[in-house]
Order: C-alpha cells, then sequence, then structure tokens
C-alpha cells in the first residue's frame, strides 16, 4: 500500500495553492475540474486532512468510480474504500477510526459523507483525518456537510439542463407539429414541414412521402417547389422510403448500434448523392406507418441519437395530421360531387315528384317570410332584487342562542331577529364588576394611607376594568339583532343552527324593503348590441306565471361575467304596475322589445352570426 501523505498544514505555499483551486473552482470548463477543485478547496479548509477522495455514480453497473483524488491525482486511495461503502450504504455522514492499517495510519480518522440529490445517491466524499481531538472530527464533518451543497447545486443544475434540453426537443416537435396545422391543405402543409425541418436540422435535403397502393410517394422536398417523382432523385428517394415502409423502423446511415442499420436504397442514396447522413423515420397514425419522413446531410456531422429520437417522435405527431389533410381533401370534393348531382337530379330530373314538390313549398315559406315582419323581443334571464338591501352580521363572535324569523318572512322595524347567547358575557360582566369593586377599596385604602404611587397604579387598573367593563355591555346590547326598517328577510334562516359558533361580522340575515324593487337582466353578449335605454319590455316570473309586468331599462354595465361559458351582461331596469306577491330573489323571463324586423331575420340571425363569426375566424 502507498504510503500516507503528509498531514496538511496551512503555509504561504498552501495559501497559494488554494488560491489556484478557488480559481479554477470558479471557472471550471467541465464536470471533472470542478470536483477537483472543489475537492481540493474542502481539504485546505479541513485541519489535519491526509487525503480526500470523491466517488460520483452510478454508472451502468451500478458501480461508483473516482471523481477527483487530493492532494494527488494519482494517489491510491483504495484504504478509504470501507468509509465510502459505508456512507453509501446508511445514506449519512460516518466517522470510523483506522483500524488494521499499520502504524502510519495509527489513531487516524476515515469521514464520509453521501451526496443525495432527491432521494437519489450520485456520489460519496471520503476523508483522512489525522489525530487530533473529537471536536475536530465534528468540526471536520460539519464542514464537509456544508460543502455537499456546491456539489448537490452542480448535480441539480444539470439535471435541470437534460430537461431543458428534453423541452427544447419537445418544443422543436411542437413547433412542426404548428407548422402543418397552420396549412389548409396537404401539399402546402408537407412543404412547410420538409422547409422547417431542413433549416431547424441541418439538413440539405428533407423529404416527406405517403403510402399508397403499398409503397411510399414522395409528395414534398424541402426547397422545392416542384419536382418529377419519376426522375433520378425522386425515385432512389422513394425506394429508400419504401425500406422504412417494409421493415417499419427507422433506417439510418452510416449504420449505428443503438439504431437499425441502413438498408441497401440508403447506401445507394448515399453513394450517389454523396450525403454523409441520411435518417429516415416512419409517419405512423394507430401503430401503422402511413408515410416516411427522410432526412439527408451532404455535410456536417452524423445524425446523433437524440436527433434520430426526435425525429421519431416528429414522425409519430406527424402522421395522423398529414394523413388527415390528404383524406380530407380527398374526401370533400368527391363528397361535395357526389352531393350535387344527386341534388340536381332530384331537382330536375324526370322523376321525384315529390322532391320537387317539397322543394317549391319550401321556396314559397322563405319568400314569405322574408317579406313579413315580426317584433323582436330579446329574452333574458331575470332576478328581483329590493332597491336596498341591510345585511345583519354578527356583532361579535359567539353562539346562537335564538331565532324568531327566516327567509321568506315579513319584518317590522325594530322587530327581533335572532340573539346570540349572552351568559359568557353576563359572567364576564359581573366578574369585572366584582373586580371593579375590589380596586376601588383597595384605591380607598392607599388613599387613607396616602400611598400615591399605589393609588397612581390601582386608578390605572380602575380606568382599564372599567373600559373592559364597557365593551361587555356595549356587546349584551347588541347581543339582540333587530330589523332595521319593514321589509322582508331576502337570505338567513338559523332555525337549524342553534347553537353553533359564529365569527365576527358574519352574514345572517339580509333584508330588503317591500315597496321598492328593481328588475336584473342578463342579457346574452350576441343580444346586447339590440339593447338600449329606456326601451320597454314584459316580465313573467316562475312564481306568478300567469301575471305579466312592464318594465323599462334604465342602466346598462359594460363589464360581462362569465356565467356557464356564456358572456353576459347586467342591465337593470325599472318595474311597473309589480304585482303583491313579488318577493325579492324570485327569477323569471324578461323580455325587452327591440322593433320591427323581418321574420326570416329573427329565427336565422344567431345562425347566421355564427356562421359569418367562424367565416371570419377561419379565412381571413
Amino acid at each position: 500500500m502507498t504510503t500516507a501523505s503528509p498531514i496538511y498544514s496551512f503555509t504561504e505555499d498552501a495559501a497559494r495553492a488554494e488560491s489556484i483551486a478557488w480559481a479554477k473552482f470558479s471557472a471550471a470548463k467541465d464536470s471533472s475540474e470542478f470536483c477537483a477543485s472543489w475537492l481540493a478547496i474542502l481539504c485546505m479548509q479541513v485541519e489535519r486532512v491526509g487525503g480526500g477522495l470523491l466517488l460520483l455514480g452510478p454508472d451502468k453497473d451500478g458501480g461508483y468510480v473516482p471523481a477527483a483524488v487530493w492532494p494527488h491525482p494519482g494517489l491510491d486511495m483504495q484504504y478509504l474504500s470501507p468509509a465510502a461503502e459505508r456512507a453509501l450504504t446508511e445514506r449519512r455522514g460516518i466517522v470510523l477510526p483506522s483500524e488494521g492499517l499499520g502504524a502510519l495510519r495509527e489513531h487516524h480518522a476515515f469521514i464520509g459523507y453521501p451526496i443525495e440529490v432527491s432521494g437519489t445517491l450520485h456520489g460519496v466524499v471520503v476523508l483522512d483525518i489525522g489525530p487530533g481531538p473529537e471536536a475536530a472530527l465534528q468540526r471536520a464533518l460539519r464542514l464537509l456537510h456544508w460543502a455537499s451543497a456546491w456539489l448537490i447545486d452542480q448535480f441539480r443544475k444539470g439535471a435541470l439542463e437534460e430537461r431543458d434540453a428534453r423541452l427544447a426537443r419537445m418544443g422543436l416537435a411542437m413547433d412542426i407539429v404548428a407548422t402543418a396545422m397552420q396549412e389548409r391543405h396537404f401539399s402546402a402543409a408537407a412543404l412547410a414541414v420538409a422547409n422547417e425541418l431542413a433549416g431547424r436540422l441541418a439538413c440539405d435535403r428533407v423529404s416527406v412521402g405517403l403510402e399508397r397502393s403499398g409503397s411510399v410517394q414522395v409528395k414534398a422536398i424541402s426547397h422545392t417547389a416542384t419536382f418529377d417523382p419519376k426522375m433520378d432523385l425522386g425515385r432512389r428517394i422513394g425506394n429508400a422510403m419504401d425500406e422504412v415502409l417494409d421493415l417499419d423502423v427507422a433506417l439510418v446511415f452510416p449504420p449505428r448500434d443503438d439504431v437499425e442499420s441502413a438498408a441497401l436504397a440508403h447506401t445507394d442514396l448515399a453513394r450517389e448523392y454523396r450525403d454523409v447522413a441520411i435518417c429516415s423515420v416512419p409517419l405512423t397514425d394507430d401503430g401503422h406507418a402511413t408515410g416516411v419522413l427522410t432526412l439527408e446531410r451532404t455535410a456536417g456531422e452524423p445524425f446523433d441519437i437524440e436527433t434520430i429520437e426526435l425525429c421519431k417522435t416528429v414522425g409519430a405527431l406527424l402522421g395522423p395530421i398529414l394523413k388527415l389533410k390528404r383524406d380530407s381533401e380527398r374526401g370533400v370534393l368527391r363528397h361535395a360531387g357526389t352531393s350535387l348531382h344527386h341534388g340536381l337530379e332530384l331537382l330536375f330530373g324526370p322523376r321525384h315528384p315529390g322532391a320537387k314538390l317539397i322543394a317549391l313549398s319550401l321556396v314559397g315559406v322563405i319568400l314569405f317570410f322574408s317579406v313579413a315582419t315580426g317584433t323582436y323581443r330579446v329574452a333574458a334571464k331575470t332576478v328581483i332584487e329590493g332597491a336596498v338591501q341591510r345585511i345583519a352580521a354578527a356583532p361579535f363572535d359567539g353562539y346562537i342562542a335564538q331565532s324568531f324569523v327566516r327567509a321568506g318572512d315579513t319584518v317590522h322595524a325594530g322587530q327581533v331577529l335572532c340573539k346570540l347567547d349572552d351568559r359568557e358575557l353576563k359572567l364576564e360582566q359581573t366578574r369585572l364588576s366584582s373586580e371593579r369593586e375590589q380596586l376601588d377599596r383597595k384605591y380607598r385604602q392607599a388613599l387613607a394611607a396616602q400611598e400615591r404611587a399605589n393609588m397612581t397604579i390601582l386608578q390605572a387598573q380602575i380606568e382599564q376594568v372599567d373600559a373592559m367593563l364597557s365593551l361587555v355591555t356595549d356587546k349584551l346590547a347588541r347581543a339582540t339583532l333587530l330589523a332595521p326598517f319593514d321589509g322582508v328577510v331576502v337570505a338567513g334562516d338559523l332555525h337549524q343552527l342553534l347553537g353553533t359558533p359564529v365569527e365576527l361580522g358574519k352574514m345572517l340575515f339580509t333584508v330588503a324593503p317591500l315597496d321598492s324593487y328593481r328588475v336584473i337582466l342578463q342579457v346574452e353578449e350576441r343580444d346586447i348590441s339590440y339593447v338600449k335605454l329606456a326601451q320597454q319590455g314584459e316580465l313573467t316570473l316562475s312564481g306568478i306565471p300567469h301575471r305579466r309586468m312592464d318594465f323599462s331599462v334604465e342602466q346598462m354595465t359594460p363589464v360581462s361575467t362569465a356565467q356557464e361559458g356564456r358572456n353576459y351582461f347586467r342591465v337593470e331596469a325599472r318595474l311597473y304596475n309589480a304585482s303583491e306577491r313579488v318577493r325579492p330573489g324570485m327569477e323569471g323571463v324578461g323580455k325587452v322589445d327591440v322593433g320591427e324586423r323581418k321574420l326570416i331575420w329573427i329565427w336565422t340571425h344567431n345562425f347566421t352570426d355564427w356562421v359569418r363569426l367562424s367565416i371570419w375566424k377561419w379565412l381571413f
């Protein structure tokens, strides 16, 4: 075994070495330099360090390999392995004595500390500490725990960079999909995808082909507006795509161990057009290859595994989109032609007199409703509210003792609505009164003895008790809630809540007057443009369906609210000839008279507006 290195002592050379280590640490170019400088700085901070070892992993075999050794990279640190294995096994900082290592290691101690990030072990640090007090070992373990944050931060930074790379690849795939989606026609979408992939992946040529009758037809080549698939280039690319379709796997040239090797047609294409790299991936739909995507480079590096996986992802995403675009173009033309031919045959053919009669009747009805007019009215959900609403809230934290009214009851000004439990308040009032009498007695005694200091203190205590007593008395006065005016209880029913606690400010009842109402109409945004101030209308409530009441629009709120997936505007109106059975909170349907319109417009304007909006959305 190699002899031990001398225990590190802080000298002028050591200070220079530490400065060099800090410089390398702050400007580390790779992970190995970062780990080496980190271990050097750590060992220089800990007293009596004879050696340090940093193991990182796990590798493919599950082992941990040295990432840094101090003070010399070639130093044999095999004797630190037991401490490293134990720290990894127990996943905690450990201190082991140097037993059985000879006189050179007598009274030494090995400190091991695992590097763990989010429950995953990434390595372990082991230090060889020379003889010294136990407190020095504790300090060294604390320094090791503190310094491990740098490695943890480095591992987390690497994980974030790897995640960002995956997100970037996924973002690129989504951009390609968006490029395909934004084009309406298949040919334009395929060419746009080929151009986008050629620019993003540094390819000289990208080709898109779709399967037809068991072979692949080249549909688009990047940066080529028109081409002949029967020419040499199109034929050789088609042969390479047929290989992918036959094997249903991704093929690359030059061959890689982790991806399927290139077949003969790919080799022939590369040789003929001097390609240094070719990657062909299938365009899949529901697990079946419906086309092929071929990427070629005549200069640069071969396709790496990340780029190949990206191409596979793009192929899986583009397959259904391109196939759907091709099928939709083909199906729409055929379906439209067939439907048009059938319709003309029904109307102008020698047979089907019933269809001709129905068509003539329909034309007559349309012409009639295009001329006739009627009153157009905007319907809206309507709610009756009181012109003024007053809230009866809990005046303090307490419990409900009694409740005398509920929602729907008519109340008069000063009528008791409910009472809160005041037993604790009365006991508190009695206690404070007794305490006040005691303080007053002590004050008189101090006054008789001419003890001015005690008199001042007792006077302040008496004032404090008086303030508390006044507060309790005020709460007792407000324990009974009264109706503020004549009206109806709109909300609040405490009969099932007796004995339950209430918090300060909690709403218990809402009271509205009986002689003043306002109508709230919830008008949909598609109809709000027809509603104007001073327009008249009629209202029917669910509770009074046989009675129609008139109203006029008085105010329109210019802000919409979303309810049940639709936007509504709040319109306030004044109610006339109200029924005596009207109560705040009742709901119904109100209709605002807008004016005279064509009957065909009244019945079809919603559909027409929807069609116009859809055309604007998709075509312009």
